[in-house]
């Protein structure tokens, strides 16, 4: 009789045993989908990451001195630990050599002669394509070779040229045809990060060198392998890779250099970014699967509360009836088991249909924007672990509704009797102080976040692990200001009693008193919906908060729409000729050179960076919340410095520039130039003689090949280094444009002593030079915003003027302090002490989209790096590592509005249905019945004010604790800069406002039913 009487007491409740199913059919889905996203997205990143990553990280380079004789000795050796150490990801092995120098044809009598090399590299072809001729072969006496475009037009070979050389070694002669000339397909990626001759055809340090002449690996052997260089790189397939092959394939690549040694290359070195990366992809993957369990917990706790909610419901629900089963005989053992017969028969299909709801639910994940961008696709399948996971949850569930029926089973009936009317202001948490417990435990653990960064801590074993606790925060935290909050209840609804008493009208009164008398009946849906309502808004705070951090991740790498650095001059386009070409990319809208290299500033290493001021505003991209001051603020600071015109402006647009100077003997001297976008070059005149001197200056050179100067040009001043003994007098006495003379100023200097002499045009002003530095760097300088002070840069001392300070700087990394200047006050005050002016080592662009990016890619000869704002955008928002956690936040978001509005329904109904002999009397008494549906109205918005109000608040409490401390990078380290929450409070409005309409919605429906009903019926059948 058990089986058929439990059955017949489940559906004696339809109502509380359909809501008992849907929440745990809801609980049992959300998790199994959550774990199951989880682990899909943690592989998924992993896999995304190796498939993506560059070939500069995943790389090995082993490098070794060889003959022909040793090189196939060691090119077996290499092959046979390499295919050992990458054991389940095999390696595509590519070997290059570099021969050693040759004279420039026609220079062999030279003492510093420029040079040639010869090299070789597997797969050349595949990589490049020829502009003429064709790729070289094997041959005879004379040496096939084919040729860069970049050497070819600084050399000026030819395809089909013949020339002679010689070593500068051993002197001998070789004869070479130009058999073709090519172009890299990529002549700045990561392949060619070792190979700098062959990807800028040119090299200039000591000697200058070109090249290399390509030949094929047998010829090289044979003519140029006396004690070479060659070099093997490795580069695995990492597609197959698991996450939990990652810490032992690191390992295995780590030891290459010690298994080479030890197997036939002792010369071998090996190099391989690969170990740390693949170290550091487990912890993210760790850090990503550990950080998703935080929407897990507080979805499991929001289950838990509403399961046991509705098992309070049927219980009290059955209170009585439970209590005659008592008087007549039966025991705690069979009423527990008609429990958790009852329980069991709603918990096991949830637990059967769950692992094949989660597929499709994750489905729904993949229609998201950001994840369907990305290209991600999850699709698992239920596995064993999934039906544990759902079994699991299926029976802590039929525990939780069994729980509440077993706590009353000893009740005899007049106990029952007794306690229905009594309704305590307190519950048993709260009385215990068990809320407060919970808050310091929650506070421990939030702080523990806030202190690790991440909710993973080493283990005894020194590995990472995930710390319960830290993951337990959020949740406990959620769970715990809910709890505080039910401590207002009893006192908002006092306060309400007092108020609404002295109004004439029915309604409010009655439901203020109502919820004043018996406050714990409406605690806890309260409870409920406030719990739910603070984990939307967390969910969509930290989805905001993520997608904020990344814009503001990739404006801080970039520092503009578009960065471009690269040498400030080049055979293609010269130092005038770079800036031209870049202000004429496809949607630029504004343009400043920059320089960027390390200083000394005090005895404190710090990055120096030189922007155009006056163009700050339209092209520096920093945070408002990073400087006291605007940027455009900052910007008129740094141009106060700068000098009130321009230097002596050279009419016209000529292509020679004729200085005349006289002098009182010999003494090198140096022209300092300048175009109209500020670029300053020095241009060496040379030895002067004792007298009068003519010197002619090429400015086409200046643009390059293909580049064109922006005019007018300006002469900014002379630089004379002083002679050895005396001292030598030189006056400016003519300056001409194309042979056509125009006014010089009025200079004269005395180049004597140690130090160069100058003659600044206009003369240089006496004045501190206004700089915005780091946080940090003011701290140690003892500066603040607006001070003078002396400080040293670069062993020079000299008075700077605090124009701001900044928390993080732009293009620098957290670790780094900075110093900003203007571009032209910084280079004028290097002119005033005799310095070479600094060069433009980067291009600052303000752009209108992809158009500027995009015709970069297709010029390649031009010889720049780009860093795009807006790539980096869509990189960072494309890792899965990274944003793995929006998804399982957008399911435990809807999840917990579902268990909102399912408990809210259940409460609401019950309620009313246990009422209806009040409001039945209420009728006969003349009430109306809107006047009815007015008190049920008052009371459930009571709960649903109170609940929102209260939910809110906490979210907001919560997210400025937590939020900023789970969202990371895809590497699972801190975001650069801060993270700052990010509310979005329209979205919040109109989720709250859904919300309350939903649940008023149902309380109208509510309203509706009891009157088609009929009181009088529902009456007759209570």
């Amino acid at each position: 009789m058990r089986g058929p009487l439990v059955v017949k007491r489940a559906f004696s409740e339809p109502l509380l045993l359909l809501a008992a199913f849907g929440s745990i059919l809801l609980a049992t889905t959300t998790l199994v989908a959550l774990t199951m996203y989880a682990t899909s997205i943690a592989d998924v990143g992993v896999r995304r990451t190796m498939e993506t990553a560059s070939l500069r990280q995943v790389a090995a380079t082993i490098a070794a001195p060889v003959t022909s004789e040793t090189f196939p000795r060691l090119d077996q050796a290499v092959g046979a630990q390499v295919g050992k150490a990458y054991a389940g990801a095999p390696a595509a092995i590519t070997t290059s050599f570099a021969s050693d120098s040759y004279t420039l044809p026609g220079q062999e009598g030279r003492k510093t002669p420029e040079l040639l090399r010869f090299g070789s590299y597997d797969g050349l072809d595949q990589h490049a394509k020829l502009v003429s001729g064709a790729w070289p072969k094997a041959s005879g006496d004379t040496v096939e070779a084919a040729i860069s475009l970049s050497a070819a037009s600084a050399t000026g070979f030819k395809a089909g040229q013949e020339i002679s050389t010689e070593g500068r070694l051993d002197h001998k002669a070789v004869k070479v045809r130009i058999s073709g000339v090519f172009q890299l397909n990529d002549p700045f990626g990561d392949r060619w990060t070792g190979e700098q001759l062959l990807s800028r055809g040119v090299t200039v340090s000591d000697y200058t060198t070109y090249g290399p002449l390509m030949v094929p690996r047998e010829t090289f052997l044979a003519r140029f392998a006396t004690n070479v260089t060659a070099t093997w790189t490795s580069v695995p397939d990492l597609r197959a890779l698991t996450p939990e092959q990652l810490r032992p394939f690191a390992a295995r690549v780590a030891q290459l250099r010690e298994e080479l040694k030890r197997n036939g290359c002792p010369s071998c070195t090996a190099e391989s970014r690969l170990p740390d990366i693949l170290s550091q992809l487990d912890t993210a993957a760790l850090v990503a699967r550990s950080t998703m369990l935080i929407p897990v917990l507080q979805l499991l706790l929001l289950a838990a509360y509403a399961l046991m909610l509705t098992a309070r419901l049927l219980a009290d629900h059955r209170r009585m009836e439970v209590a005659l089963l008592r008087s007549r005989g039966a025991g705690t053992v069979r009423l527990a088991v008609l429990a958790g017969g009852e329980a069991l028969l709603v918990a096991i299909p949830c637990a059967v249909v769950a692992p094949f709801l989660g597929p499709p639910l994750l489905a729904l994940v993949n229609a998201l924007p950001w994840i369907r961008a990305s290209g991600v696709r999850l699709a698992p399948d239920a596995d064993l672990g999934t039906f544990l996971v759902s079994i699991g949850v299926a029976l802590a569930s039929a525990a939780l509704l069994v729980l509440p029926a077993l706590a009353g089973a000893r009740r005899t009936y007049v106990e029952e009797q007794a306690a229905r009317g009594r309704s305590g202001g307190r519950g048993l948490v709260e009385r215990a102080g068990a809320d407060l417990a919970l808050l310091v435990v929650a506070g421990l653990a939030i702080w523990q976040l806030q202190h690790y960064g991440a909710p993973v801590t080493a283990t005894a074993s020194g590995a990472l692990g995930i710390d319960p606790l830290i993951i337990s925060g959020p949740a406990l935290a959620l769970l715990t200001g809910g709890m505080l909050g039910l401590r207002l209840v009893p006192r908002i609804s006092k306060v309400a009693e007092r108020i609404t008493s002295r109004r004439p009208t029915l309604a409010p009164a009655l439901g203020a008193w109502q919820v004043s008398r018996r406050p714990l009946k409406y605690a806890g849906p309260a409870l409920l919906l406030t719990m739910a309502v603070a984990i939307g808004i967390v969910s969509m705070a930290t989805a905001s908060t993520w997608r904020s951090s990344q814009l503001d991740q990739a404006r801080h790498q970039a520092g503009t729409d578009l960065r471009l650095s690269g040498p400030p001059d080049g055979p293609e386009l010269g130092t005038f000729g770079r800036g031209t070409a870049f202000a004429a990319l496809p949607g630029v809208t504004a343009s400043s050179p920059a320089f960027r290299g390390q200083v000394e500033l005090s005895g404190e290493d710090a990055v120096l960076l030189g922007l155009d001021a006056a163009k700050l505003g339209e092209l520096f991209q920093l945070r408002p919340d990073l400087s006291a001051q605007p940027v455009p603020e900052l910007g008129r600071a740094l141009v106060s410095a700068r000098g009130q015109n321009g230097g002596v402006t050279v009419p016209g647009s000529p292509a020679r520039l004729t200085v005349e100077v006289r002098a009182s003997g010999r003494v090198p001297l140096r022209l300092v130039l300048a175009d109209a976008l500020g670029v300053w070059r020095e241009l060496p005149l040379g030895m002067l003689k004792a007298g009068d001197n003519r010197l002619d200056v090429d400015l086409k050179a200046l643009a390059g090949q293909s580049g064109k100067i922006t005019y007018p040009l300006s002469v900014r001043g002379l630089i004379a280094n002083p002679p050895q003994e005396g001292g030598v007098d030189v006056s400016l006495t003519g300056l001409s444009a194309d042979g056509r003379p125009f006014t010089p100023p009025p200079a004269t200097l005395r180049a004597t002593g140690s130090h160069p002499v100058v003659a600044a045009f206009p003369p240089a002003r006496v004045a501190p030079l206004p700089v915005v530095l780091t946080a940090d760097l003011a701290k140690t300088l003892k500066l603040d915003a607006g001070q003078v002070g002396r400080v040293t840069l670069d062993r020079r001392i000299i008075e700077v003027k605090v124009a701001g300070v900044v928390e993080r700087m732009p293009t620098t990394t957290p670790d780094q302090s900075a110093v900003l200047a203007d571009w032209a006050a910084l280079q004028e005050h290097g002119l005033a002490a005799g310095q070479p002016p600094r060069p433009a080592t980067e291009w600052w662009l303000a752009t209108t989209g992809t158009a500027a990016s995009q015709a970069l890619k297709a010029k390649p000869e031009w010889d720049v790096t780009t860093v795009d704002q807006r790539e980096l955008v869509a990189t960072l928002q494309d890792d899965p590592l990274a944003s793995g956690l929006q998804g399982a936040l957008i399911l435990g978001f809807l999840a917990a509005l579902v268990f909102a509005a399912l408990g809210f329904l259940v409460n609401a109904t019950v309620a009313a249905r246990e009422r209806m002999g009040e409001f039945a009397i209420l009728r006969a008494l003349g009430v109306s019945f809107r006047q009815v549906f007015g008190l049920l109205a008052i009371e459930q918005t009571f709960v649903i004010g109170l609940s929102l109000a209260a939910g809110t608040a906490l979210a907001v409490v919560v997210g400025v604790l937590v939020v900023p401390h789970i969202v990371l990078t895809g590497q699972a380290s801190a975001v650069t800069p801060d993270v700052v929450l990010d509310i979005p409070w329209a979205a919040t409005a109109v989720m709250l406002v859904l919300v309350a309409a939903v649940l008023f919605a149902i309380v109208a429906v509510l309203a509706r039913n009891l009157r088609r009903q009929g009181l009088g019926r529902v009456l007759e059948d209570q």
